[in-house]
């Protein structure tokens, strides 16, 4: 079943349960999924799998850092909506890399691109940006692919 399809059949619960947090995050992702099948270029035709994937990562993504400047703002009001929100659109999205599944998958990638050094980072990156897409938030992968260039014992 499509992405659209679930959630439409997950907003018509939402209604049914009166469960009004879970129904605004919803209507957010159906938003978003049908601004990218009606943009320029796309034809109304239906997202790809990975299309739908970014959708949701960018939304999380969002939920995340608004959540972010909510804290520093000291606004836990807010704070606590979005991370509401994140953890509903986090339920689509396939389950996270540990911090250690995350380092194993890297170092594999790491020695199969045969990078040597933070000069290297960009090659890296491009093939885990690829390969982890959903897995995992980018500014972890970076980070990680940092630390582990500049740990010379691969």
């Amino acid at each position: 079943m499509a992405l659209k399809e679930t959630i439409d059949a997950d907003i018509k619960k939402a209604m049914l349960a009166k469960d009004k947090m879970r129904l605004t995050a919803l209507r957010s992702i159906k938003s978003q999924i049908m601004l990218a099948e009606t943009a320029e270029g796309q034809h109304g035709a239906a997202l790809t799998p990975d299309a739908e994937m970014k959708l949701l990562t960018k939304a999380a993504k969002q939920r995340r850092e608004a959540a972010e400047t909510y804290q520093k703002q000291f606004r836990s009001d807010l704070e606590e909506v979005e991370l509401a929100e994140l953890a509903i659109i986090e339920e689509y999205l396939p389950q996270q890399l540990s911090e250690a599944d995350l380092v194993e998958k890297l170092v594999a990638i790491i020695q199969r691109v045969g990078a040597t050094g933070p000069s290297d980072l960009g090659k890296v990156m491009g093939v885990a940006a690829r390969e982890l897409a959903g897995q995992a938030d980018g500014r972890a992968i970076s980070q990680t692919v940092n630390n582990l260039l500049n740990n010379t014992n691969l």
